[in-house]
């Protein structure tokens, strides 16, 4: 008797089959009796069912996902053995309906769509299956994009895994019944304030970075950041020019008077390609208003776009992180001050943001800003990142506490554990998690490709940076990160070129200064990384670091005595603070004084200094990795030994 239930499809072909088989019949029959012996032993190992078994479709299920998945792993890696079956897979979780060994349903049509986009070698997976798999760290994947199948309804998310010995495709090769899904994107221009008090600036910025944040949740819709968005404050540009400068489909636009506590707000959605107007309206009602009008706006923003809102997608819209609206003003005026990214702007954002939980403890929105104040204060600042972290994830966490789905919260908490405790499972945990929730936050994806990336993932990580950049076109942070990237993976000329990108956005962003000093050293132009380590130092006022890191310029250019006067004097008058010990032993490596450099590494590491986590990829430290002291100290740090070598 029929009976449906759950199942992994696993569905694989042999590709090329019937032409082989009329070109060489006994290789082609050779090829499918050893598919079928590997089949028969993975899935006797891994509690799976083979229910067909022919070279133009091989179709099998698995009680549980993850089974399934490492069967697909373990079958692919033995086909690329000598000589290679040229084998292509898919899998999908779905609802089947099994008939003694037949096995048929949706889930098997939609595996074998799939499966037809995939290259011999590769194995692809529907997001179903990604987010059942996601949390294990042992299976790597890459996202292809969304797509649509042939005779399948919705369009579907697929992924590549990403394993030593199996092909990773990307979205442009893949071929067959499928089609990739051009995703709608909008950016929000800059709500207008239109009261006659400049200081209600921060009102109207905060408006759109709400309405920013509601809609970033929606996974059909890619929505541009802040940052790209407050570029075009005050802009006279039209929608046609934005549209194509940044790539979106469609901009919103709006305006917003406040009149003691009566409040007005215009909203309006345009094609960006056509510049014709979809959808307007008008709003008015009172400052305690402004979540109901917030709801309406979004709603109708997705209504417009035609986009189909999940249950979960609709909870979110309406969500209310507070009734307290003296605490929603006080937080609006800390994000207004933390987006400035400095010193005095984050010192009062913190007081805004603590003022504002004072208003409402329970306020997981304002904790979260608490956290992203502390952290960046280790970034945009001299203060120690290492004192700030108890804070910081104190208040992550009660941000957390309050609310398991916020996403902000969950990347915060990811960046800390990976900074400070070089917690690297919890850490991955927590970062894909908030990029799960939302999936348009342009800083997760920057800081997860940094993960990726000291973690020894290079190649995802590049792809990951991309991502952010993609998001957030206009951030010189992510930008220069994009072309840290760049640097960590020997492609210095690409580093420079992202540099250069950065400063033309604003030639006052200090840490671009570092980047090129940093690619100059690296390709021989002493000169010039000198020149643009005395402008870093002269900007961020840090005389320490910056002769130490002139130290390290200097033995790199084989000037070794000048090197070593200079770092004996920082020894002597100096005192080092964070992230110094590390930058002593760099120069000891230039040097060529291993048992120095491991010194001062081990007292790095005894401090806990951040920056050791760029360890495995860090080219300053290529002449010292094959030391069996450098090994130990990776593994000291929790990091694997394997890949991030170059």
């Amino acid at each position: 008797m029929p009976t449906r239930q759950l199942a992994a499809i696993l569905f694989a072909d042999i590709v090329g089959y019937t032409q082989l088989i009329q070109e060489d019949e006994a290789h082609a029959l050779s090829m499918l009796e050893r598919l079928r012996q590997v089949m028969e032993a993975e899935a006797l190992t891994h509690q799976g069912q083979i229910h067909e078994l022919r070279g133009e479709g091989t179709l099998s299920s698995f009680k549980s996902t993850l089974e399934g998945v490492r069967a697909a792993l373990a079958i692919q890696i033995a086909m690329q053995e000598t000589p290679a079956v040229p084998l292509r897979i898919a899998i999908h979780t779905g609802d089947v309906t099994l008939d003694g060994d037949a096995l048929y349903g949706d889930g098997v049509n939609i595996a074998s769509r799939i499966e037809s986009l995939a290259l011999a070698g590769s194995i692809l997976i529907s997001e179903r299956v990604y987010d059942d798999i996601r949390n294990h760290k042992e299976i790597q994947t890459v996202s292809l994009g969304r797509f649509h199948l042939r005779n399948v309804k919705d369009e579907i998310d697929l992924y590549a895994l990403r394993h030593p010995g199996i092909y990773t495709p990307d979205s442009t090769d893949l071929e067959g019944q499928g089609e990739k899904v051009i995703q709608k994107s909008i950016l929000v221009l800059p709500v207008i304030n239109l009261s006659r008090d400049p200081e209600q600036d921060y009102f109207s910025d905060g408006l759109t970075e709400e309405l920013i944040s509601s809609l970033s949740h929606l996974k059909q819709l890619r929505v541009f950041s802040r940052t790209t968005s407050m570029k075009y404050k005050g802009s006279t540009d039209d929608i046609r020019h934005i549209g194509a400068a940044t790539g979106a489909t469609y901009v919103m636009e709006g305006s917003v008077r406040t009149q003691g506590k009566q409040l007005r707000i215009t909203a309006q959605i345009v094609d960006a390609q056509q510049d014709k107007q979809l959808w307007s309206d008008t709003y008015k009602g009172t400052l305690d208003d402004i979540f109901d009008i917030q709801e309406q706006v979004a709603s109708k923003i997705a209504e417009a776009l035609r986009i189909q809102l999940t249950e979960d997608e609709k909870d979110t819209l309406q969500k209310r992180y507070t009734g307290n609206m003296e605490a929603y003003q006080l937080y609006l005026q800390g994000r207004f001050f933390w987006n400035r990214r400095n010193e005095d702007g984050l010192s009062i954002a913190a007081r805004f943001f603590e003022h504002a939980i004072e208003k409402d403890p329970d306020y997981a929105l304002a904790w979260a800003g608490l956290a992203d104040t502390y952290n960046l204060l280790g970034e945009f600042t001299n203060l120690s990142r290492r004192e700030l972290h108890p804070k910081a994830k104190a208040a992550a966490n009660k941000a957390l506490e309050l609310d398991p789905q916020l996403a902000e919260a969950h990347i915060s908490l990811a960046s800390l554990l990976m900074q400070s405790e070089w917690n690297w499972t919890q850490a991955g945990k927590e970062f894909r998690t908030g990029i799960h929730l939302n999936p348009n936050y342009a800083t997760g994806h920057h800081w997860y490709a940094e993960y990726l990336l000291f973690t020894g993932s290079a190649d995802e990580a590049l792809r990951e940076i991309a991502i952010a950049v993609e998001l957030d076109p206009v951030s010189q942070a992510i930008i220069k990160d994009q072309g840290m990237t760049y640097y960590y993976t020997r492609q210095y000329d690409k580093a420079i070129e992202k540099a250069v990108v950065a400063l033309a956005l604003d030639p006052d962003f200090v840490p671009v200064h570092r980047l090129l000093s940093l690619c100059y050293t690296a390709t021989g132009r002493y000169d010039e990384a000198i020149a643009e380590n005395q402008i870093w130092g002269q900007r961020t006022g840090n005389s320490v670091k910056t002769r130490v890191a002139l130290a390290h310029i200097l033995a790199s250019a084989g000037r070794h005595d000048e090197a070593r006067y200079l770092i004996q004097v920082v020894s002597a008058h100096e005192t080092l603070t964070g992230n110094d010990y590390r930058g002593m032993a760099l120069v000891y490596v230039a040097l060529g004084d291993a048992d120095a450099a491991f010194d001062w590494l081990d007292q790095s590491a005894d401090r806990h200094e951040e920056s050791l986590i760029s360890l495995k990829v860090d080219p300053k430290l290529d002449p010292i990795r094959s030391d069996p002291r450098f090994t130990a100290l990776v593994l000291r740090l929790g990091l694997s030994e394997d890949s991030g070598e170059w």
